[in-house]
């Protein structure tokens, strides 16, 4: 009897510890999938200020919670003026623009030097310099582009081989077939490869280049001084369209970024090509069990005005709007060739959350 009751109660234990593993799995779910739904918000609803996001899963927890609170913090208004230019201008310069009396900007673009496809290392070792003078930063990562190619493209080639073949001949009148060697042309599929000793083209797109990138990223920005949470914004310029071997590449990258932990990736990207990167990078901060929103600097002409907010380019989740390319401005009589952005905070790469 005694041996029959310990046997019931083993039973017992091992239903409850199954059901107890069973609801963990499906409570890890619901939320994994509750955050999915939260990060996908600024995709389909419009922010107004006046009021809160509503938080659609407040009843899975305390994790979608602030969760949510972090994504409204995100979103919140702003309007900091800030340019970038692909070469340092120098000390002298910068201090002239940030010493104007009601000077205009706020931040510059930082691009990290000799990244794969900005191979100017004219930023190099001016973090501190400009920090000290008052500039906010928004660090840019200039890695593998498409261009106007296609990454890993099928390519037809034709080599000349020395082979056997039957050569038939009339000797008097009758069919002689005899054996020969000659060479012959064979057609054979390749894909096209980058230059030999080329760090920056089409085809280096892919996912295993964006872990190397990843890497490179992030020990460029380590040398450069930037602390723990600065956010690296991933330059990824306008396509037609994305093809698959770049959503391998920025998904990579992602991933490799965030379980580093020491940065926080952003993004650069155009209006065109806005959303789906979002949706791409929002499921693998979800993945990654990061529930904040995923920094965008969005890049597009249309409507800009410097008086407006980041999310006036038509995009909730932006938090940069890139509107002005290739002007010429003088400040303080120091005359320079700019790209104009504004900002919802006044050093877009440094509001990254605390851990």
């Amino acid at each position: 009897m005694v041996a029959r009751y310990n046997h019931l109660r083993v039973v017992c234990l091992c239903c409850a510890t199954a059901r107890r593993f069973v609801m963990g799995v499906s409570a890890l779910s619901k939320l994994k999938t509750a955050a999915m739904l939260v990060l996908l918000i600024p995709l389909a609803v419009s922010y107004n200020p006046s009021r809160t996001i509503p938080d659609p899963v407040s009843a899975i927890g305390d994790a979608v919670d602030e969760a949510s609170d972090r994504i409204t913090s995100d979103l919140r208004t702003g309007r900091h003026l800030g340019f970038d230019t692909y070469a340092y201008p120098g000390d002298d310069a910068m201090q002239a623009w940030r010493q104007e009396d009601g000077a205009p900007y706020e931040w510059v673009g930082y691009y990290l030097p000799s990244a794969p496809c900005h191979k100017g290392d004219t930023w190099a070792g001016k973090r501190q310099t400009l920090t000290d003078m008052g500039w906010g930063l928004a660090v840019i990562y200039v890695g593998q582009q498409v261009w106007s190619g296609t990454p890993r493209q099928r390519v037809v080639k034709t080599k000349w081989v020395r082979k056997t073949v039957k050569q038939v001949r009339r000797v008097n009148g009758r069919r002689v077939t005899r054996s020969v060697r000659k060479r012959v042309p064979v057609r054979y599929v390749t894909y096209a490869k980058a230059p030999s000793g080329k760090s920056c083209s089409t085809h280096l797109v892919s996912g295993a280049r964006g872990l190397k990138d990843a890497n490179d990223a992030i020990a460029r920005a380590r040398r450069e001084g930037f602390p723990r949470g600065t956010v690296v914004f991933l330059d990824i310029e306008r396509m037609d369209r994305v093809p698959v071997a770049m959503r391998d590449y920025y998904k990579a990258w992602t991933a490799r970024v965030l379980s580093d932990g020491s940065y926080r990736p952003g993004y650069y990207v155009h209006d065109h090509n806005a959303k789906l990167i979002y949706s791409d990078v929002a499921r693998i901060f979800v993945n990654a069990a990061r529930m904040e929103q995923p920094p965008f600097w969005i890049a597009s002409g249309r409507g800009f005005s410097q008086d407006k907010e980041p999310t006036d380019v038509g995009h909730e989740f932006a938090s940069v709007w890139q509107g002005v390319l290739d002007v010429v401005q003088t400040h303080n009589g120091v005359k320079l060739p700019i790209d104009v952005n504004v900002a919802s905070v006044p050093s877009p790469s440094a509001f990254a959350l605390t851990d």
